[in-house]
C-alpha cells in the first residue's frame, strides 16, 4: 500500500482525523501537513525511551531541517532515530520514517500557508525544548498551574492560533471576526490540551509524564479547563454567527468532543474517557447540525423576509 499523508494521519491521529474531514479540501490538506509536523515534533520531545538530551538533540535537528527548508535532509535523521526508535506506537514509527513524504508536501504549499506552519513548528519545537530541560533521566513533571499552562501553550495553543491564521487566509469573510477569534485562539488549544492531559494521566505517566502537579487541587484545573472550553465555545459561536459553515464542523465536533470528555472527568476523575460509541454519536450530531446550518443558508430569501 502507497503511504500517503492521509494513511500517516489515520494512523497517529485519534479524534483530531474525525475533525479534520470536516475541512474543504485545500485547508484539510494544510491542517493534515501541520498535524503530522506537530506529531513528529510530538514523537521526539515524548521519547520515553531516550534520555533527555537525545531528545533535545533530535527537536534541534527537525528545527534545522524545518528553516533550510530541505525535505531531503530529514531522511539520513529518520535513519538515525529510527535506529533506536524513540516510542513503541507502531503510527508514529512509520510517521518518523516518512517524514521527508510530509516535508516536502509543507515544502509544496503557496508561501503565505507554508510560512504559517513554519513559523508556528519552530515555536512549538523551541518551547519543548525548555520544558526537556526539567526532565529527570526519562520522566517529566511540572510543578504548577503557570508550568501547566505554559507547556499547553506550546503544544496546543500555539496550534490554535496558526489554525487561526489559516483560517482566515482560506476564508477572507472571517476577517471582520478576525481580532474576536485570535483573543481566544490559544484558549482553544489550552482547552483541549487540558482535557486531553486530564483524560490520559494514567497513559502519560506509565511513560514518564507527569503533566498535573501534585500540589494543584484537581478541581483548579478541571476549572481552568472549563474556562477555556468556554472561549473555544465562543470561537466557534463566531464562526456560525459568521455564516463560515466551511469551518464550522470542524470547530463543533472538537468542542463537543472536549466537553464530552471533561463531563465524563469531572464525574469519575482524571483518566476517565467516553466510549467509541459516544464518539460515533458525537460525530452524527454534529453532522446533522452542519447540514441543516448549510439547508438554512443556502435558502432562498423571499421578498417577505427582506
Amino acid at each position: 500500500m502507497t503511504t500517503t499523508l492521509e494513511t500517516l494521519l489515520a494512523k497517529t491521529s485519534r479524534t483530531f482525523a474525525l475533525s479534520i474531514c470536516f475541512l474543504p479540501e485545500a485547508l484539510r490538506q494544510d491542517v493534515t501537513i501541520a498535524y503530522l509536523l506537530f506529531r513528529i515534533a510530538d514523537t521526539l520531545e515524548d521519547a520515553d525511551r531516550w534520555a533527555r538530551g537525545t531528545r533535545a538533540q533530535a527537536l534541534d535537528d527537525l528545527a534545522r531541517v524545518v528553516e533550510r527548508r530541505d525535505p531531503r535532509a530529514i531522511e539520513p535523521l529518520a535513519r538515525l532515530w529510527l535506529v533506536s526508535p524513540p516510542v513503541t506506537h507502531a503510527g508514529y514509527i512509520e510517521l518518523l520514517a516518512e517524514s521527508r513524504l510530509v516535508l516536502e508536501a509543507h515544502q509544496a504549499l503557496p508561501e503565505a500557508r507554508r510560512e504559517v506552519i513554519r513559523k508556528a513548528v519552530l515555536a512549538t519545537i523551541e518551547g519543548m525544548k525548555s520544558f526537556l530541560a526539567g526532565v529527570d533521566g526519562h520522566v517529566l513533571r511540572l510543578g504548577s498551574l503557570q508550568e501547566l499552562r505554559g507547556y499547553c501553550h506550546v503544544v496546543a495553543g500555539i496550534v490554535g492560533e496558526m489554525l487561526t491564521a489559516l483560517a482566515l487566509l482560506h476564508e477572507p469573510s472571517l476577517t471582520p471576526e478576525a481580532t474576536y477569534l485570535e483573543e481566544r485562539a490559544s484558549r482553544f488549544g489550552e482547552a483541549l490540551q487540558l482535557i486531553n492531559i486530564l483524560k490520559d494521566r494514567d497513559e502519560d505517566a506509565a511513560e514518564g509524564r507527569h503533566y498535573l502537579p501534585p500540589n494543584v487541587p484537581m478541581s483548579e484545573v478541571i476549572a481552568l479547563a472549563r474556562r477555556s472550553l468556554e472561549a473555544a465555545e465562543e470561537y466557534t459561536e463566531a464562526i456560525r454567527s459568521a455564516g463560515v459553515h466551511s469551518l464550522l464542523g470542524f470547530h463543533l465536533l472538537l468542542v463537543r468532543l472536549a466537553g464530552a470528555s471533561l463531563a465524563r472527568v469531572e464525574q469519575h476523575g482524571p483518566g476517565a474517557k467516553i466510549s467509541r460509541l459516544e464518539v460515533l454519536a458525537i460525530v452524527t450530531e454534529v453532522q446533522a447540525e452542519c447540514a441543516m446550518a448549510q439547508a438554512a443558508a443556502s435558502e432562498p430569501v423571499t421578498a417577505g423576509d427582506a
